[in-house]
């Protein structure tokens, strides 16, 4: 009899995980950034409002367990808790110890450029300049430029003309082509209205022009509005050479496959649990063999939708609780105490998806460190 664990919802039966063949050489067909989470200090006053204390030995070993996959690392996103916890002193230093092992293993990281040292948004000038000291950080870590949705520019933003100014402020500022972040309002409120237009065929239009404007320097954006057919549009309207980089959690696998006509890159915070089968899957589309991509991929959908539901925002403390199920980190504790986050029975229908997705590499550990969490939650198992 296999290992099993009693949950709320009945008996857990756990599946074998499926052996993935070990990873050579780098993934070719498409370019793939999975969303680093951060691993507290589980000493550190970690609490709602303190300042972040990272337990950097074993949130740079994740980093390059997923370097060692193949896959690319796009650091000092929202997964790591930007604007949820991760202060922008925590934030540099991330970004300047990534970029130190990213050279050192020759891995490939792009890492966030935000605003988010300001305190309060008082004009468009204090947020170019923000955004512009972010980026030196970013790239003197020799890591390619991700420039994020910001809530000081939406603060202040008078209307498109002001996103356009910022924008291409930033872009000119900037030594190489950077990737764009258009962040729905599902992942922050603060970001309702972004790009200046009342509906969102209106900001598509914005971004559009501001794309076309500066093509020859922007390397690509990153979509995470959680709405396949928008972005499929979005994808095929950008010129020639500019990547669409999908951040939909929802509708992930298709918009990757892609069809006739194109297909998305990836830049996913799921991929931080499910790296292992991610980059299999990957692997799979490399050499053209789609069936297998697809057996791969489907089981992990439900997992992501669960993951992601509402509220959205608080996907991270899942990211983390996977992490912690997976062995990957030693406690199940955030910066900002946001292991709070999600309820008990959210958390155990998430251990029971991704055992069926295959993304917990060690089932013996995951069931006791499960029987753990359920025990001091007052829930027999």
């Amino acid at each position: 009899m296999g290992l099993e664990l009693r949950l709320p919802s009945g008996l857990h039966r756990l599946r074998t995980p499926e052996a993935l063949d070990a990873p050579e050489g780098p993934i070719t067909s498409r370019v793939v950034y999975a969303a680093a989470h951060v691993v507290a200090d589980p000493l550190a006053e970690n609490g709602p409002g303190a300042p972040a204390a990272v337990d950097w030995d074993t949130t740079l070993a994740f980093r390059r367990h997923l370097w060692s996959l193949g896959l690319g690392v796009a650091d000092a996103m929202d997964t790591a808790q930007r604007g949820m916890g991760l202060d922008w002193s925590a934030t540099r230093e991330l970004i300047t110890r990534s970029g130190a092992e990213a050279r050192a293993v020759g891995g490939r990281l792009a890492c966030g450029v935000g605003t988010d040292q300001l305190t309060v948004a008082r004009s468009l000038p204090a947020v170019i300049d923000a955004y512009q000291e972010q980026l030196a950080v970013v790239e003197e870590a020799g890591a390619q430029p991700i420039v994020m949705a910001s809530r000081a520019l939406a603060a202040v933003a008078k209307g498109p003309e002001d996103y356009l100014h910022v924008y291409g402020e930033v872009i000119d500022t900037a030594s190489q082509p950077v990737i764009l972040h258009w962040l729905g309002e599902m992942f922050d409120p603060a970001l309702a209205g972004y790009w200046g237009g009342a509906n969102l065929d209106d900001a598509t239009d914005t971004v559009l022009d501001l794309i076309r404007e500066n093509a020859p320097r922007v390397d690509g954006i990153k979509v995470s509005l959680l709405d396949a057919d928008r972005e499929i549009a979005l994808r095929r309207a950008l010129p020639e050479g500019v990547r669409l980089y999908t951040g939909d959690d929802f509708n992930y696998p298709r918009l990757i496959r892609g069809d006739e006509v194109g297909h998305s890159d990836a830049l996913l915070g799921i991929f931080d649990p499910i790296a292992a089968v991610a980059a299999a899957a990957m692997r799979a589309l490399d050499v053209g063999d789609t069936a297998r991509y697809d057996a791969l991929m489907a089981p992990t959908l439900p997992l992501a939708r669960h993951l992601f539901a509402a509220p959205t925002y608080h996907y991270k403390t899942g990211v983390v609780f996977l992490a912690w199920l997976a062995g990957h980190q030693s406690h199940f504790t955030m910066v900002a105490g946001a292991q709070s986050g999600r309820s008990v029975s959210h958390l155990t229908e998430l251990f029971r998806l991704a055992d069926e997705a295959g993304v917990l590499p060690d089932p013996e550990l995951a069931v006791h460190r499960m029987r753990q969490f359920l025990q001091v939650s007052g829930v027999d198992a």
